[in-house]
């Protein structure tokens, strides 16, 4: 269903409840209601985004995180320690109850509840082959607009972009294939799977940083960034700025925590850490060049091969 069906759909059940829905009113919410009957049987419910009154996953299968196990004398439990963390898969895992953008706006905004327009157009085409003029070609993920400021006062907001890791590895749908010939069995991965920082990190989040923080640089405002905690420091070192004024960026580190086993994990917000842009593109490179020399006895073992 399109947002603009689910809107309605909303619309005419708060009619419904009223009692003020006309005949026709009503045909259309029966026919709507049934529409979102067959797609929440063919989809599965996103407990985690709040952009919709009836949000639905947007992957198959319902992945949204993975984390690596170990087996041991017959028994599989996830590792221990810092690398037994939660590695968040899907973009709308960090919106769980709102937590990292309410954080965001308690600190770069002094305002605990931010209002949130999601998805909005930062870049538009001069036009090409593809798209009109004015078309939209890039937006931002999130912008936070301070709620609580005084009547009259300029607006004042910050933007956020919020970045998933991929993997890499083959496609999921083998486990589910194991799953159901070993009638829910737990079991170790049928496959090896890993996550891929380098194409999430240089690859993608790297690109919207160069493209959409100069600008924000020069209206003076600041990109938030939220990621998991595994995805930050799993990049090359960024040099931290003491204080805010000096950054361009500021990572809002977050974790998923239990509080006792078999509870749900629950997002939180672990760290701050304020760069610059310049920092932040090293960081992301992850790696140092290596030398002329040496990258010309690469280029010699590969061609003899």
């Amino acid at each position: 269903m399109s947002k603009a069906e689910l809107a309605r759909m909303v619309a005419l059940e708060e009619k419904d409840a009223l009692g003020t829905l006309k005949p026709k009113e009503a045909d259309r919410l029966n026919v709507l209601r049934d529409k979102l009957a067959q797609q929440q049987a063919e989809e599965l419910p996103c407990p985690f985004r709040t952009d919709s009154p009836h949000p639905t996953c947007t992957k198959p299968g319902g992945v949204c995180s993975i984390r690596i196990y170990q087996e041991d004398a017959g028994t599989i439990e996830p590792i221990d320690g810092e690398r037994g963390r939660l590695r968040a898969l899907c973009p709308w895992r960090f919106h769980q109850d709102g937590t990292a953008f309410d954080k965001i706006g308690e600190s770069l905004l002094a305002d605990p509840s931010p209002l949130r327009a999601g998805e909005v157009g930062f870049l538009e085409s001069t036009g090409n082959l593809d798209s009109d003029p004015g078309e939209d070609v890039g937006r931002i993920d999130m912008i936070l607009v301070k709620s609580n400021a005084a009547d009259g006062a300029p607006m004042n907001w910050v933007a956020v972009e919020v970045q998933a890791v991929y993997f890499s590895g083959k496609k999921m749908s083998i486990e589910f294939d194991h799953l159901k010939l070993t009638q829910g069995k737990l079991s170790m991965a049928q496959e090896k799977r890993r996550p891929d920082y380098r194409s999430s990190g240089v690859k993608r989040l790297m690109p919207q940083l160069l493209t959409k923080v100069p600008t924000l640089r020069r209206w003076g405002k600041k990109m938030a960034v939220v990621v998991d905690a595994p995805f930050f420091y799993s990049m090359g070192k960024m040099e931290r700025v003491p204080h805010l004024s000096n950054a361009d960026i500021v990572w809002f580190l977050v974790d998923f925590k239990q509080a006792a086993p078999g509870a749900p994990f629950q997002l939180e917000v672990i760290e701050e850490f304020y760069t610059t842009l310049e920092s932040a593109t090293l960081g992301l490179t992850g790696g140092v060049p290596v030398s002329q020399g040496e990258f010309e006895a690469r280029i010699t073992a590969k061609a003899q091969k």
